[in-house]
């Protein structure tokens, strides 16, 4: 397995699981359940916890993916930039999410402004996670870029 690989195999983990911890956050608020609720904020831990990995992979995976035919350097550049603020933003609803377990420790209820700023962090980061798989994504599969006309993508 090389860099490329590695970087491809992990990078989804932190994207799922905000994407997992935000629907069950919001489960665990509907239907007034503070396990779920924890078990939701743990998933954000996770999800910030798999961003280092994703990121720290992603400058050897470009080593590589930049000598292929028909690689946009430009498209890399984006993507890396994004990824910045991605794991930035996906770090920062870990460490809230880590606080907030830490406040409502034992049988300490969780607060309803500790919920709402995790899981409002945590659709952002989302947002911003989701931007980034998108042009990561577009590196390599021209077919899902938008300047690609829909001609180009059927074979008549």
């Amino acid at each position: 397995m090389n860099a490329a690989h590695f970087h491809l195999a992990i990078n989804h983990l932190p994207v799922l699981g905000l994407f997992w911890g935000v629907g069950v956050l919001i489960i665990g608020r509907f239907i007034h359940s503070g396990v779920t609720v924890r078990v939701g904020f743990w998933l954000c831990v996770a999800a910030g916890s798999f961003a280092i990995p994703a990121y720290l992979t992603g400058e050897p995976a470009e080593e590589i993916v930049e000598k292929l035919p028909d690689i946009s350097n430009a498209l890399i550049e984006q993507h890396e930039e994004a990824a910045s603020i991605a794991l930035a933003a996906t770090l920062l609803v870990g460490v809230l999410a880590l606080g907030s377990l830490f406040l409502a420790r034992g049988a300490r209820p969780i607060s309803t402004l500790s919920f709402s700023i995790v899981t409002g962090v945590a659709l952002i980061a989302f947002g911003f996670m989701a931007w980034t798989a998108k042009l990561g994504g577009e590196i390599h599969h021209p077919e899902i870029r938008a300047d690609q006309p829909h001609a180009a993508l059927h074979d008549d």
